[in-house]
């Protein structure tokens, strides 16, 4: 008599609801995760593919499913192709992995308020269209769970009470019941009118703007600063940048958000701000591909006067991918862990992290790796 055939479970899988899906950082967090998963590329920059976090539960890669928000409809596999003419994407990815990217840019809705149009919806409804949106993702993909990552341009600091667009998501996020994570500068959760709906959010959600280059730098050097007792007088900065971050942040209320996340790092750490601005330049002919500069002055043993010069020069949409790619695994494995609110476990990737988060890299690593050991124990 023949055995009775095995009957296994699926293995479950999860969602990445991505708030501008179609722009530079979205897109090649999209293809690189599907290049990684079929083993066409190694996960350089991705900490969770790292010893310490290895086997604490996180979704595997492979179990990832992309959809999202945008209001823009250039199809992710055209925007691929662009991203490798402009060198930010490996040459061939874009048709290596075209199934992958036409599979995630079907799962992309309008979500608004619609630019050039007259979008008469009210915030609510607008929140509530957004989290029929996500829930409908979920279900018609059977998916055990997602989460919603805000990687759409900085806005400008809101100056009246109307919740901007990155406040809207936020919010329907939390109706949906997804966990949320801002990797921008832009309001999301902090907005004082979302302040009750965070401190009761029955999912856990992860602080603003993502540490990728300069702030990731200063956040180094500012604990070596302190620790050696050199008196830091002044600390300059300037970013020369393009593509849609450069177009955005050439507005000066934007720029405004960008910065205080750079110079609270040094505040935090220093104990007080130094002199010194951080300016932003766009210059469209660099494209996705960013320079940063910093001048620190300071004072050693018997007031010698010294300066340290950095120079960052990067891919903006490579630095910021794999780290999108952590967080939303991270915060998944969180919400199957049963934690909810703010995690300030996970300010290692922010600029602007959770309440009780240090402000020294190192530390926040040593945080970040007793995460994955809490996360380890509650499999």
């Amino acid at each position: 008599m023949s055995a009775e055939p095995s009957l296994s479970t699926p293995a479950p899988r999860f969602g990445v609801w991505l708030i501008g899906a179609r722009g530079s950082v979205a897109t090649t967090a999209i293809a690189g995760c599907a290049a990684v998963a079929a083993g066409l590329h190694p996960p350089t920059g991705m900490v969770t593919e790292t010893t310490p976090f290895v086997s604490c539960g996180l979704p595997p890669l492979s179990s990832l499913v992309f959809g999202g928000h945008d209001t823009v409809d250039c199809p992710l596999p055209k925007r691929a192709e662009h991203l490798a003419a402009g060198g930010v994407l490996p040459h061939g990815l874009p048709t290596a992995v075209h199934a992958e990217l036409a599979a995630a840019d079907r799962e992309i809705r309008p979500g608004g308020p619609l630019p050039g149009r007259d979008d008469t919806r009210s915030q609510d409804e607008l929140i509530d269209a957004f989290a029929a949106d996500i829930r409908a993702f979920v279900r018609d993909q059977d998916l055990a769970g997602a989460v919603v990552v805000n990687v759409a341009s900085t806005e400008p600091v809101p100056t009246d009470g109307a919740l901007p667009p990155s406040s809207l998501y936020a919010a329907a996020a939390l109706r949906a019941d997804c966990p949320y994570i801002n990797f921008t500068p832009s309001s999301g959760l902090h907005h004082p009118a979302l302040a009750q709906s965070a401190a009761t959010a029955r999912v856990p959600f992860a602080g603003r703007d993502g540490k990728t280059g300069q702030t990731l730098l200063r956040s180094v050097l500012g604990p070596m600063f302190l620790q050696r007792a050199l008196s830091v007088r002044a600390w300059s900065g300037t970013n020369l940048l393009g593509g849609g971050d450069g177009a955005a942040l050439a507005d000066p209320a934007a720029a405004a958000a960008k910065n205080a996340g750079k110079e609270r790092v040094l505040a935090d750490t220093l104990g007080a701000a130094p002199q010194g601005e951080v300016h932003i330049d766009d210059v469209p002919a660099l494209g996705d591909w960013k320079t940063a500069w910093d001048h620190i002055a300071f004072d050693g043993f018997l007031g010698a006067r010294m300066v340290l010069q950095t120079t960052w020069q990067g891919c903006d949409s490579a630095l910021a991918a794999p780290l999108v790619l952590d967080l939303a695994r991270f915060l998944l494995r969180a919400q199957a862990a049963g934690l909810t609110g703010p995690r300030p476990e996970l300010a290692f990737y922010f600029k602007d992290p959770d309440p009780g988060a240090t402000s020294a890299l190192g530390e926040q690593y040593a945080a970040l790796v007793d995460f994955a050991d809490r996360l380890r124990d509650a499999r």
